[in-house]
């Protein structure tokens, strides 16, 4: 069966988000603190979208609320797993957002009622067994959990709820959900900063420049592509999809970094593309409800 376009768009998007460690290092290499770093980008991002607010804006203005929903679950899913990252361990963060695919699974069945099925249960079980495998599961349910993994466990259930809204708010143009999401990122971290003043030293003009081109160029074309293949498809199915971000950020620390995979990664990376496949290989349903 041939894989649909907004599979294959979803995919790819998930694959590009796998990879954006790759700038953020760099950035914080130079001297971008992970705070400032957010609000360049976004903000740079926000700048860039606001046209396409403004030009479709009687697109949305009959369902603002459904916009406004976007900006708190988006905005504060992008500010506190980018945080956690920030301030807890990447390995920790990753296994407690990649819940992600348990939380669109349930939210899809429960908000747009759509079904499931034991194929749809079945990569769930493998798209997360998977990334218990990848992440070294076992070792980190030994460790009790603080305010870092509330924040990351957070993150992964915010962006699940993001994505059922953007499904569910079909009327509202891609272009509009995207940029109210920026918004959000925008708006939170504006706050954090009112609290917490960071180190500025590292915004040279080359690195501002250099993060609002990975905010304008980088984050809005996947966000446009995740966000573009999470309206067309069920939220569940998505949400399962998604989990190649994980299996591609790995690949390429292992590949970037001269590291080595174990038979647990491995065969963790399996399950994770097992998932993909079998949600990506599957016939398009439509939600029941």
């Amino acid at each position: 069966m041939p894989v649909s376009l907004p599979v294959l768009i979803l995919f790819v998007s998930s694959i590009g988000w796998g990879l954006t460690w790759l700038p953020l290092d760099y950035l914080g290499k130079s001297g971008v603190q992970g705070p400032l770093l957010i609000l360049v980008a976004f903000g740079g991002a926000v700048i860039f979208l606001l046209p396409v607010l403004l030009i479709q804006y009687k697109a949305w203005r009959a369902q603002w609320q459904l916009l406004g929903l976007i900006v708190i679950f988006g905005g504060f899913a992008n500010l506190a797993f980018q945080t956690s990252l920030y301030h807890g361990e990447v390995i920790r963060v990753m296994i407690l957002f990649y819940l992600l695919p348990v939380w669109g699974v349930l939210g899809g069945r429960i908000f747009l009622g759509e079904r499931i099925d034991a194929l749809r249960v079945t990569a769930v079980i493998a798209a997360l067994g998977g990334a218990f495998l990848i992440l070294d599961g076992p070792d980190l349910i030994r460790q009790l959990p603080g305010w870092v993994d509330l924040l990351a466990l957070g993150s992964g259930f915010a962006f699940a709820m993001n994505n059922l809204v953007f499904r569910f708010a079909q009327d509202i143009p891609v272009g509009s959900k995207v940029s109210a999401m920026f918004i959000g990122v925008v708006i939170f971290i504006s706050v954090y900063l009112l609290f917490f003043e960071p180190d500025s030293s590292g915004l040279t003009v080359a690195n501002v420049g250099l993060t609002l081109l990975y905010g304008i160029a980088g984050i809005t074309l996947i966000t446009f592509g995740t966000q573009w293949g999470v309206t067309q498809l069920e939220a569940g199915r998505a949400s399962i999809i998604m989990v190649m971000e994980l299996v591609a950020a790995i690949v390429s620390a292992v590949w970037l970094l001269n590291q080595s995979l174990g038979a647990m990664e491995l065969t963790g990376i399996a399950l994770v593309m097992s998932a993909a496949l079998i949600e990506g290989m599957r016939g398009s349903q439509v939600a029941e409800a």
